[in-house]
């Protein structure tokens, strides 16, 4: 685990910071799971932390734990998460603008996607719903393994559940979630809670309804009975899938 304190702030203060980081992630999470290119502290206090995860739970208990070791005012994500499988940005992109074409809950939205990777020009073309009465406007764009989520749905569960099926696909690396909502929703646990009950909805090894989320501030508990251990991890993985989750605890029991 290679840390070092950033060039723009080398105080004791943020050293003590980084090296207090270092410390509780050594202690937390396996090397093998966890592997830290970059620690640091910016100028404006913000922790800064670079490298690959496992997994999107392990890449969220990283950040949750450096967010509380430090108490900074922000952290700057620049982890990654290794991907199940190998796949071209390409690859990504077909299958993801597939899944939204598909899903009908995405039936009222336009879908797009940015064939240009350059941040200073687009190639958007549209690949479904692209109506002028379509209530929102989604273009995916993929760069290196990492999903950038741009436009405009008409409910935070919709956001959510979008960032969500973006991380289903095996080669992606990272899932950037920029939607804005409109109009305007307050966020809240019940907001989040039926977003997971949108995310577990329909998956081939469990009946959602086989599961019950508690939402306590971003913290998932689940419960339930499912007929394996396999369905019990499918269900943990896609809650970790939602954006507002930061730690699941999955006490689902299996009749296996």
């Amino acid at each position: 685990m290679a840390i070092g304190i950033s060039e723009t702030a080398t105080s004791e203060e943020a050293h003590a910071q980084v090296e207090a980081i270092r410390s509780v992630l050594r202690r937390s999470l396996s090397p093998t799971d966890l592997q830290i290119d970059h620690l640091g502290v910016e100028a404006d206090g913000a922790i800064v932390i670079a490298g690959q995860a496992a997994n999107l739970a392990t890449k969220k208990r990283a950040l949750r734990l450096a967010a509380f070791t430090s108490g900074a005012l922000g952290i700057v994500d620049r982890l990654h998460v290794r991907p199940a499988v190998p796949m071209d940005d390409r690859q990504i992109a077909i299958q993801l603008t597939e899944r939204f074409a598909l899903d009908p809950r995405f039936k009222d939205v336009g879908i797009f996607e940015d064939r240009d990777p350059s941040p200073l020009t687009e190639n958007r073309v549209a690949v479904a719903g692209a109506s002028p009465d379509a209530l929102g406007r989604l273009t995916i764009e993929v760069v290196d393994g990492v999903v950038v989520l741009d436009g405009t749905v008409p409910s935070l569960v919709r956001k959510r559940l979008a960032g969500a099926i973006a991380w289903r696909i095996p080669g992606v690396r990272d899932v950037i979630n920029g939607l804005a909502v409109e109009p305007p929703e307050t966020d809240g646990p019940d907001e989040l809670e039926e977003a997971i009950r949108e995310v577990l909805d329909g998956h081939p090894l469990f009946d959602d309804t086989q599961v019950k989320a508690g939402v306590y501030a971003d913290i998932v508990r689940l419960t339930g009975l499912v007929h394996s251990e396999e369905a019990r991890q499918a269900a943990e993985d896609e809650v970790w899938r939602v954006l507002g989750v930061d730690e699941v605890i999955n006490k689902i029991e299996t009749t296996a």
